[in-house]
């Protein structure tokens, strides 16, 4: 087997829990992954799926070391990068992504997509931006003249796009999406999935694809992870999750799919 693109070795990370800060003296600390080891191959779809607390966004941001884990070791390439400092993981940025779960949060309000989009890569040293700013809105669907529009001026979807075109556009070896369609309405989030399902096999994309619901990673992903209280309780092929999952909870999160209502009108 190949090396994998991304590796993470039984990590550990706990952060303080300020709600029960003290007067005087730090406050407790509450471990919120507990021994997380998994793999990711070049061009693979994971999905990390698990409730409301389980970890999951932590468990990205710590593979993208945006969070400073307490134990285990990070390996991206073959390269520990578990502990490196900023100014020796700057280099690496650009080539690890991440899209937010809300695009209206992480997009300048003041920025046309233009600079959204371009300014990423002026920071990172890449040449003829105009150009790569185009060819990433033609990536996600969106019209050229996009460029001069300024996220108020976007739909959710649209403003999704961008969050998406601005981390393709750097081409990136690896992308994190966490709870990138949690916010869209059932026709934008098929539209996005459809889309990621498209860059993935046009571009070769890498990606980690972080839900709380298990409909959304059955469409995208190949190899699921559930996330429970910190800890992998499954992972499996997704089809074969679905088909006979393992762990009581993979079963709690099967039974709150919903399904479809057979008095509801179709086509």
């Amino acid at each position: 087997m190949a090396e994998p693109l991304f590796e993470v070795t039984d990590l550990h990370l706990s952060l303080p829990d300020l709600n029960a800060k003290p007067l005087f003296g730090p406050a407790p600390r509450i471990e919120i992954l507990r021994g997380i080891s998994l793999a990711i191959a070049r061009g693979e779809v994971l999905g990390i799926v698990g409730g409301s607390g389980s970890g999951k966004s932590t468990l990205g941001r710590a593979m993208l070391r945006l969070l400073e884990p307490t134990a285990g070791r990070i390996r991206f390439e073959g390269a520990d990068i578990t502990h490196l400092p900023e100014a020796a993981l700057r280099p690496l940025r650009a080539r690890m992504q991440l899209i937010f779960q809300d695009p209206m949060s992480s997009l300048n309000p003041r920025r046309r997509v233009a600079g959204l989009i371009g300014g990423p890569l002026r920071l990172q040293g890449f040449d003829r931006v105009e150009d790569r700013v185009a060819r990433a809105l033609d990536h996600v669907g969106l019209p050229r003249a996009f460029a001069a529009r300024y996220p108020h001026e976007l739909s959710g979807g649209q403003r999704q796009r961008i969050g998406i075109a601005r981390a393709i556009a750097l081409e990136p070896d690896f992308i994190l999406a966490d709870e990138i369609v949690s916010g869209l309405d059932v026709s934008s989030q098929a539209q996005v999935l459809n889309l990621l399902a498209g860059l993935v096999r046009d571009l070769g994309l890498t990606l980690a694809f972080i839900s709380h619901d298990l409909a959304v990673i059955r469409r995208l992903c190949a190899r699921v992870i559930v996330l429970q209280a910190g800890r992998i309780v499954e992972e499996a092929p997704t089809d074969r999750l679905f088909a006979a999952p393992q762990a009581a909870y993979t079963r709690e999160l099967l039974d709150a799919i919903p399904l479809p209502d057979p008095d509801q009108p179709w086509g």
